[in-house]
């Protein structure tokens, strides 16, 4: 059985910013989460709801939404990704983001 994944805007514009390897790397690597397929593990402390999946020196934050639906929520470059992440949860949890 097959999930749905759902890619925020932020995942797929930095997808598209990689070179064609890394590129290819990163859409395979979303293609075989619908099939329940990668390296993905559970995050911890403030961020115990999401969980990462490895794309080599790449990750991609995720969220099970359902049982059936997966949410590609973040993605960045290994050394850069919690800090980030974790920054723009908190701007967003005290309604510091501006609205567009």
């Amino acid at each position: 059985m097959s999930i749905r994944v759902r890619l925020a805007p932020q995942v797929v514009d930095f997808v598209r910013r990689q070179a064609p390897e890394p590129r290819r790397h990163l859409r395979r690597a979303l293609r075989d989460l619908a099939a329940e397929k990668g390296d993905v593990q559970p995050l911890e402390g403030p961020l115990e709801d999401y969980c990462r999946l490895r794309v080599g020196s790449y990750r991609i934050i995720v969220r099970y939404a359902t049982s059936k639906t997966i949410d590609c929520v973040f993605a960045e470059r290994r050394k850069l990704v919690y800090e980030v992440f974790a920054e723009t949860m908190l701007e967003r949890l005290s309604g510091k983001q501006e609205t567009s």
